[in-house]
């Protein structure tokens, strides 16, 4: 089947690979986000610097893992080891999920 313009024949625009792509990719984002918020423990150590140490279940590590990773994903220019990558990782995480909820208030 082709497509013109990107759109394929007879396919809804939401309906459509990339966008379905994108649709579980949120999905996968904001469940990553969701397993690790549930064992969350926040301590503030200065005024506007938090400390904090969560915990993810065997079976929720998987995709949390594969979203922090991917997002985390190594460019070449990039020279730091993969746990300092999953700490920016994981702000990227939580701004792609703060930006899914307030386009669907919106």
């Amino acid at each position: 089947m082709s497509s013109v313009g990107g759109v394929l024949p007879g396919i809804a625009p939401e309906r459509e690979p990339a966008a379905l792509a994108m649709r579980i990719g949120l999905v996968a984002a904001e469940a990553a986000l969701a397993s690790f918020a549930r064992n969350l423990d926040l301590d503030e150590v200065e005024a506007g610097c938090v400390d904090f140490q969560g915990a993810i279940g065997p079976a929720e590590w998987p995709v949390f893992s594969l979203v922090l990773d991917t997002l985390a994903g190594a460019d070449p220019r990039d020279d730091r080891p993969l746990d300092e990558r999953r700490v920016d990782a994981l702000n990227d995480l939580a701004r792609i999920c703060l930006a899914a909820k307030r386009a669907r208030a919106a």
